[in-house]
């Protein structure tokens, strides 16, 4: 029996969001809106995203004692998170710079601060959190060695979902314990070491998630924005239909859409089943402003 549905591992970020009528180009400045400030970061989005829809989570992370991390590590409990995982100090709570334009979209600049301290010895003694969780995600906005670290902690049955964002090339070791691999298509070419535009394994999101399966991850899903994802393993590829919706802010999104793949994969629901879910969870997000404050409940979700 396990005591956790899902444990994320990974970033707990302060978002410093700005809207823009338009992003601006090298060397300009443009006005923009009121700054607002939001608890953010991958891996507490996610955590939070889990807890709201009804997973009972975990989150193992680091944050800055100061009034940043004081503000996540409330929105954490608020959500039901299970904070005995968060540790504090080592340096300041990161910091997202997020500008976000009339469409929803929007551009983000990280500074790691406590994130880059989230260390292998960190991992290796929250042994008991790995032991009671079924499904473990994680996310790159940590130190890859310490993504590393998770892979070998991994307890024996439980399955481990990776959205490698920001992407960088990953070991072999972590791509083979990946079921699933979650990309977008910016980090899919990353990872497959097509960043000049993908022609080295052609232009179709099939062929990109064929090649990445052979690379050794069990399951690959590739998130396509409003043309859905699709789903990739032995069994074949399978496209997931969008949810169609006017997008207001796409903040979290992709944090929110890997949270409830995991859960779903977690209490049984094949692959496509657990993405078409991700899909509509990610839609309601996106029609709220912020990031962890437009998660649904599974109610809300149920309710569309």
């Amino acid at each position: 029996m396990y005591d956790y549905d899902l444990l994320v591992v990974g970033s707990a970020n302060a978002d410093l969001v700005i809207g823009v009528e338009r992003r601006p180009a090298a060397g300009e400045t443009v006005l923009g809106s009121d700054l607002a400030v939001h608890p953010g970061g991958k891996g507490a989005n996610q955590a939070v995203a889990a807890a709201r829809l009804g997973a009972r989570t975990a989150l193992l992370a680091r944050i800055g004692d100061d009034a940043y991390g004081r503000l996540l590590l409330d929105s954490q409990r608020a959500a039901g998170v299970d904070t005995v995982g968060v540790l504090v100090g080592g340096a300041p709570t990161g910091i997202a710079l997020i500008t976000v334009d009339p469409s929803g979209d929007n551009s983000i600049v990280v500074s790691p601060g406590a994130n880059g301290r989230l260390t292998p010895e960190d991992v290796r003694a929250a042994a008991g959190l790995f032991h009671a969780s079924r499904v473990v995600s994680a996310q790159l906005e940590i130190p890859l060695e310490t993504v590393v670290e998770v892979v070998r902690s991994l307890a024996p049955g439980s399955r481990f979902v990776l959205n490698p964002s920001p992407p960088r090339p990953l070991p072999a070791e972590v791509l083979a314990a990946c079921d699933p691999l979650i990309v977008n298509e910016h980090e899919a070419k990353v990872i497959l070491g097509a960043v000049d535009g993908g022609s080295a394994v052609g232009d179709r999101p099939e062929d990109w998630a064929r090649v990445l399966l052979a690379k050794g991850p069990k399951s690959v899903v590739v998130t396509l924005g409003s043309q859905g994802a699709l789903v990739a393993s032995a069994e074949g590829v399978e496209r997931v239909a969008a949810v169609r919706v006017d997008a207001v802010d796409t903040t979290g999104a992709g944090d929110s859409f890997t949270a409830a793949l995991a859960w779903k994969l977690g209490a049984g629901s094949s692959l496509a089943e657990a993405a078409a879910y991700a899909a509509r969870v990610g839609a309601v997000a996106v029609t709220r402003r912020g990031a962890q404050e437009s998660f649904p409940t599974a109610a809300e979700v149920e309710g569309r």
